[in-house]
């Protein structure tokens, strides 16, 4: 005799789920920092969508862009602009709200605030008012391309956006030359074709770049290639360019990691009896190395002595 069948219909196991998420515990005078989507729409957890229909108001990047996700999902509730220019100023009314006992919400326009968006400043002063802070984690536009990129190694470091200026960029590039992690960036359509320039100079035609495109969105494409292949696969199509990028670097190799060390060495040395400029010449024909690269380090290595105390 065969077994019922005692699988749960979705719609059964949703109201379950739906039931659990309300009964679990979302105490008042707390700050609520809530990841949102970062494309689609469906990418958002039930307890923040619990948590937005509980919550007394909205801190958002954009009141436009939150308003129009609220009402995807049917919830509204009254918006509070909290964007790069008035964190602190907005976090006096938060701080104000949560002792009044108001739970309130934090969001960005898209993915997890504070993390290459506005709220770190907001969740510092919350913080430092001796308030609670609880995450409700979801999408991460760095994470999920990291997922998807396929580099293999065991550590990751978060950049974020590349400084606008040429020459800030490429000193931040020549620094990160030798770390032995996958590098993560976050680029805007209109500089991607230079940034991938600089990056091809900084770190050579065979280290190998992820692209991830419109992740999650309708167009969404992760490309992976020698950094070498890159500017020719941007520009065999025009729709290359457009759209957000989080862009990958593989780890440096662990010998590029030990020479680091090696011209840290050199430097050291070099820096008890030279300047900066004669310090970096010198070490590049010692080690090999770049004398930009070099040069960037020692003012690096200087600056670290100069903040030790006597």
């Amino acid at each position: 005799m065969s077994q019922p069948d005692t699988a749960i219909s979705p719609l059964s196991a949703n109201a379950a789920i739906m039931e659990a998420v309300s009964r679990q515990s979302y105490p008042a005078a707390t700050l609520y920092v809530v990841a949102t989507p970062i494309g689609n729409v469906c990418d958002i957890s039930l307890r923040a969508l619990h948590l937005l229909s509980i919550a007394d108001a909205v801190a958002c990047e954009d009141t436009r862009n939150t308003a129009q996700l609220m009402t995807r999902y049917g919830l509204h509730k009254p918006l509070l602009a909290a964007h790069m220019h008035n964190e602190r100023e907005v976090a006096e009314k938060i701080i104000a709200r949560l002792q009044a006992g108001e739970r309130i919400a934090l969001v960005s326009d898209a993915g997890t605030p504070g993390v290459s968006d506005p709220g770190a400043k907001i969740v510092d002063a919350v913080k430092r008012a001796g308030l609670q802070v609880s995450p409700l984690p979801g999408a991460s536009a760095a994470i999920s391309a990291l997922s998807a990129s396929g580099l293999i190694h065991d550590r990751f470091f978060f950049v974020g956006f590349l400084p606008s200026k040429a020459g800030q960029r490429d000193t931040l590039l020549q620094s990160l030359t030798a770390t032995a992690a996958s590098l993560i960036f976050y680029e805007a359509p209109h500089r991607i074709i230079e940034s991938t320039a600089a990056m091809l100079a900084a770190f050579g035609p065979e280290r190998q770049i992820v692209f991830a495109r419109e992740l999650t969105k309708l167009f969404e494409e992760i490309h992976r290639c020698s950094l070498g292949e890159a500017g020719a696969w941007l520009s065999a199509d025009s729709h290359r360019e457009k759209g957000e990028f989080v862009v990958l670097i593989e780890a440096a190799p662990e010998a590029a990691a030990d020479d680091n060390l090696e011209a840290k060495r050199v430097l050291r040395i070099l820096l008890k009896e030279c300047s900066v400029k004669q310090a970096a010449a010198l070490a590049a024909q010692l080690t090999g190395q770049k004398k930009n690269a070099l040069y960037q380090l020692a003012l690096e290595m200087k600056g670290a002595d100069q903040d030790q105390p006597d």
